[in-house]
C-alpha cells in the first residue's frame, strides 16, 4: 500500500479543523494542492481574480464564524499582491491560515521564476511564519498554525509548502489542533484598585473596542456602565461591542480628530478603557493625548497593549468578559448609597444627552431630505429603513461611516462588521465573506468608492459562486477622506490650495455598468426619491445585486 502524501495529510488537516472553504487564487507552484481538492468535495474552492479579494472574504469569513479561515496564495509574486490586505488583517487581529506554493525545493538555488523568500516577505504582518522542507512535517505544521493563529492576541500565521514536498510521504497522525482557553482572570488588587477610582469618579466613560466582541463581553460592559453611570463609546471598534439602543450608548469616541478627542478628554475624570489601543492615531502627535487629570484603567487581553503609550493608572491583563464581571461585582460592593445615587443620576444625564442626540438626528435628516447631490446622512437612513429583517452589513463606507453608525441600530454580534487596519479594499470582498459565514442571514456591504475599486474584482467571485449579496456604493467621486486629512495637515494654509489627484473624475465610475460587466445586477442613483425603489428592488434581487448611489462628496 502506498503511503500517505504530505498534499493527501494536508487536505486531512483542514478537514480535521473543520475548514469549509479556501479562498484563493490558484497558481503553478500549488498545483498538488489544487489538483487534489476535487477529490475532497466537503472543502469548496473560492476563486478570486485576485489575491486581495481572497485574503478580504476570508478575514470577514474568520470574524464571524470565530475560527481561521484557510487562504491559498501562488508563490511570491501572489503573496506580495497580498500584502496590503494582510497588513489589515495582521493590525485588526483576524486568525487567518494563509498558505502559499514555493518552487521546488530541489531547484532553488537555480533562482527560477516565481520563487523567493515568501518567509521573509510574509513575517512583518503574521504571527508566525514557517516554510515546510519535509513531507511528514505537513500536518504537523499546519496544526500549529492554526493554533498560534487562534492563541491571543488572534493573527495570521503564514505556511509555505514547496510543491515537491507535497508529493512526499506524510505517514503521521492527524489530529485537530489544542485551542488554548484564554479566559484570563484578573489581579484581584487591579480589580480593587479599578472598582475604587471608579466608584469616586464624578466624570466617568467607558471605551470599547473589538476585544469586547471577541470575548463575548457586550452584556459585562452595559452591566458595568448601568452602576458607573457612565456613557458607553467605542474606540476604532469594527464589530457589535453593545447593543446601540442602550441608553448610555453615545457612539464612537472621536479618537480620530486630535482636538477633538482632547475636548472629549476633557470632561473626564476616570477613563476605561476595555479591548482596545489608547487611542491609535492616523497623524499623531508628539505630545501625550490622555492628560494627568485623567485617571486611566485600561484592559486588555494582549500585556503589549497595556501602558504602550501612555501612563495608567490601572493596568488589567485579563479577558475582558471575566474582568469586566469582576469589576462589576467589585463596584457594587465599594458603592456607597451617596456614590449609587450619583451614578444614578449620571446615568439619567447621559440618557437624556442620548435623547437630544436623537431628536438633532431628525432635524438633520428632515433639513437634507430632497438634498441632491445625495446627502450620505440621507443615504445611510434609507438603507437602515429598508434593509431585510435580520440582514447583517458589511460597512466600509469610509467617511460616510459616521451617518451610517448614526442612522443603524445593531445588537447582534456578528451581524455589523467593519473594516479595519486603515488600507482600503475589505468591504467588496467581505461582504463577500460575511455572506458565506451567515448564508441564513441577508448580507448587505456599504462600500466608499475609492475603496470599492481596490477589490472590485469580488463582483465576479459573488457572480461565479452564486453568493446573493448586495453592495450600496457611496459614490461621491473622491478620495474625500484624503481632502480631510489634507485640510487638517495644511490648517489655514489650505485657502486657494487645491486637492492634487484626489478626484475620481473623467471620466466618472459608474459601478452600475461596472457590475454588469462581471454579471452582477447594477442600477445608479442620483436622486433621493430614486433610493427606496432601488434599494427595495436590489436586496429583493436574490442574486447579487449594486447600487451605484451618487452623494455629496463636498469637504468643509
Amino acid at each position: 500500500m502506498n503511503a500517505r502524501s504530505a498534499k493527501q495529510a494536508m487536505m486531512e488537516q483542514l478537514l480535521a479543523e473543520g475548514v469549509r472553504y479556501v479562498f484563493g487564487n490558484p497558481g503553478t507552484t500549488e498545483q498538488p494542492f489544487i489538483d487534489l481538492l476535487q477529490d475532497y468535495p466537503q472543502i469548496e474552492f473560492i476563486l478570486a481574480l485576485q489575491e486581495s479579494v481572497a485574503v478580504g472574504m476570508a478575514d470577514a469569513y474568520a470574524r464571524v464564524t470565530g475560527r481561521p479561515a484557510f487562504v491559498e496564495l501562488h508563490a511570491a509574486p501572489g503573496l506580495g499582491n497580498a500584502m496590503g490586505l494582510l497588513y489589515n488583517v495582521w493590525k485588526g487581529g483576524t486568525p487567518l491560515v494563509v498558505y502559499a506554493g514555493q518552487q521546488d525545493s530541489r531547484a532553488l538555488l537555480q533562482e527560477p521564476l516565481l520563487a523567493g523568500d515568501l518567509v521573509g516577505l510574509a513575517r512583518p504582518f503574521t504571527k508566525w511564519a514557517v516554510e515546510v522542507t519535509h513531507g511528514a512535517d505537513v500536518p504537523f505544521a499546519l496544526r500549529r498554525a492554526f493554533k498560534v493563529a487562534m492563541d491571543p492576541p488572534r493573527g495570521p500565521v503564514f505556511v509555505s509548502i514547496p510543491m515537491d514536498v507535497l508529493d512526499q510521504p506524510a505517514p503521521g497522525p492527524v489530529i485537530p489542533a489544542g485551542r488554548t482557553l484564554a479566559r484570563v482572570g484578573p489581579d484581584p488588587d487591579a480589580v480593587a484598585q479599578a472598582a475604587a477610582l471608579l466608584a469616586g469618579a464624578q466624570a466617568p466613560a467607558i471605551v470599547c473596542g473589538d476585544g469586547v466582541a471577541v470575548a463575548g463581553a457586550q452584556a459585562e460592559v452595559a452591566r458595568l456602565a448601568e452602576l458607573a453611570g457612565a456613557p458607553i463609546f467605542t474606540a476604532v471598534a469594527s464589530e457589535v461591542v453593545v447593543d446601540t439602543r442602550h441608553p448610555l450608548f453615545l457612539g464612537a469616541f472621536p479618537v480620530a480628530s486630535i482636538p477633538r478627542l482632547r475636548e472629549a478628554l476633557a470632561h473626564v475624570d476616570v477613563l476605561l478603557v476595555v479591548g482596545a489601543a489608547v487611542f491609535t492615531q492616523l497623524i499623531p502627535e508628539p505630545e501625550p493625548l490622555v492628560p494627568e487629570s485623567v485617571r486611566l484603567i485600561h484592559v486588555h487581553l494582549n500585556p503589549w497593549e497595556l501602558g504602550k503609550n501612555y501612563r495608567t493608572d490601572v493596568a488589567v491583563l485579563a479577558d475582558p468578559k471575566r474582568a469586566l464581571a469582576e469589576l462589576a461585582a467589585a463596584l457594587e460592593r465599594t458603592q456607597t448609597p451617596a456614590q449609587r445615587a450619583a451614578a444614578e443620576a449620571r446615568a439619567t444625564a447621559v440618557a437624556e444627552r442620548r435623547r437630544q442626540a436623537r431628536a438633532a438626528l431628525a432635524r438633520e435628516l428632515e433639513r437634507v431630505r430632497d438634498q441632491a447631490p445625495i446627502a450620505p446622512l440621507r443615504l445611510m437612513q434609507a438603507i437602515a429603513e429598508h434593509l431585510p429583517s435580520g440582514a447583517c452589513v458589511y460597512d466600509e463606507s469610509v467617511t460616510a461611516s459616521e451617518a451610517l453608525a448614526r442612522c443603524l441600530s445593531v445588537s447582534e454580534p456578528g451581524s455589523y462588521l467593519r473594516a479595519r487596519g486603515g488600507g482600503l479594499g475589505l468591504g467588496m470582498p467581505g461582504t463577500v465573506g460575511l455572506k458565506l459565514a451567515r448564508p441564513d442571514r441577508p448580507v448587505v456591504g456599504v462600500v466608499a468608492d475609492g475603496a470599492a475599486m481596490y477589490t472590485i474584482q469580488a463582483l465576479w467571485t459573488a457572480a461565479h459562486h452564486k453568493v446573493p449579496v448586495t453592495w450600496v456604493i457611496c459614490n461621491n467621486r473622491s478620495y474625500r477622506i484624503l481632502k480631510l486629512n489634507m485640510l487638517q495637515y495644511l490648517g489655514e494654509a489650505a485657502a486657494g490650495r487645491r486637492f492634487v489627484a484626489m478626484d475620481l473624475t473623467e471620466p466618472d465610475l459608474d459601478f452600475a455598468r461596472i457590475a454588469a460587466s462581471f454579471g452582477v445586477q447594477g442600477e445608479r442613483v442620483e436622486h433621493p426619491d430614486q433610493l427606496a425603489p432601488a434599494l427595495r428592488r436590489a436586496f429583493a434581487a436574490g442574486v447579487p445585486a449594486l447600487v451605484d448611489v451618487v452623494i455629496d462628496g463636498t469637504v468643509p
